[in-house]
């Protein structure tokens, strides 16, 4: 039985206590205890197990400690946690300003030979809390600490399996949010499956030559923390992200479809950072520059749409 501790009270950070409960030493830090012992705000409906121990206090001795928070509170975490601590993290997405990954602040606060990573994966916060069944990657530079950190996590109904592909998992995981937002605002302009279909496999070859280019592996882009966690977050009604677009296309203000979610998408904050080094890469990600263009406000969703279906007809593969 592993000690673990859950650093974040969140949707993500109240289900995954709930799943690791029956088989490991828990502790879920909260700001407000009391509150997310129900955690009605996030995720209603969920009874934490009696078996976690909820506290207010930061945890300062665990086996593995799981940051759930989003990218933009990763410093503060990691900055109470110290170096010594192993270390992953579960938000996906870049940070607003600098554009680092979770691994780069990772190694900025705690040191390149750290032992941290990243858990990441198709995964929707109600299910897991709910024990339906799941499967994630947890990735890291050195893959014995991938190994050892994902069989602390692995079982009952969920599956990890474990990677040393720490890029192509992250940008798998940060890309994905943002072509949802492409997705909710087709299936929101009425554009129907056929486009749907059309625009995630393309958002697929955006999110993968993207990752070769930082040095991952396409085969990583193509399984659970790339194609996996696209499919079900530009699909799944309980994305927070595709929603954003559904709304989008219907005329909403970006302001308030954020106010009204409650929740952070972080499509929304990445996109930019996406596009950004897209740009510096010298890679073409279409797709991705329609929807940053969107959050922008400089183009309609619409208009968006129209600009897509107009680029030139082009080979679809290199070998094509």
């Amino acid at each position: 039985m592993a000690r673990l501790a859950v650093l974040g009270a969140g949707a993500w950070g109240t289900a995954i206590a709930c799943a690791l409960a029956a088989r490991n030493e828990v502790s879920l830090w909260a700001r407000d205890a009391a509150q997310a012992r129900r955690n009605e705000r996030y995720l209603p409906g969920a009874a934490i197990p009696a078996s976690v121990r909820v506290t207010a206090d930061l945890p300062r001795d665990a086996d593995l400690f799981l940051a759930a928070t989003p990218v933009a509170a990763l410093r503060e975490i990691f900055q109470k946690i110290g170096r010594a601590a192993p270390a992953v993290w579960l938000c996906k997405g870049f940070e607003e300003g600098s554009g680092a990954l979770p691994h780069q602040i990772a190694e900025e606060l705690l040191g390149g030979s750290a032992r941290c990573g990243a858990l990441s994966g198709p995964s929707f916060a109600d299910e897991v809390a709910r024990g339906l069944p799941c499967a994630l990657t947890l990735a890291a530079r050195d893959a014995a600490f991938a190994r050892d950190a994902a069989a602390k996590l692995h079982g009952g109904r969920m599956r990890v399996y474990y990677s040393a592909d720490l890029v192509g998992v992250e940008i798998g995981g940060a890309v994905k949010n943002v072509l949802a937002i492409a997705a909710g605002i087709s299936d929101g302009l009425g554009l129907g499956l056929n486009a749907r279909a059309a625009l995630i496999t393309r958002g697929l070859a955006e999110m993968t030559r993207l990752g070769v280019a930082l040095g991952g592996a396409p085969e990583t882009l193509m399984g659970l923390a790339g194609a996996g966690d696209l499919i079900l977050t530009a699909t799944g009604d309980l994305s927070r992200n595709r929603r954003v677009g559904l709304e989008l296309a219907r005329g909403g203000s970006l302001q308030e479809i954020l106010a009204r979610l409650g929740h952070v998408a972080e499509g929304v904050r990445s996109a930019k950072e996406v596009a950004k080094l897209a740009t510096a890469r010298g890679v073409d990600m279409p797709v991705t520059d329609a929807v940053n263009a969107v959050l922008e406000a400089r183009i309609t969703p619409a208009t968006a749409v129209e600009r897509l279906l107009a680029r030139d007809p082009k080979a679809e593969t290199k070998a094509g």
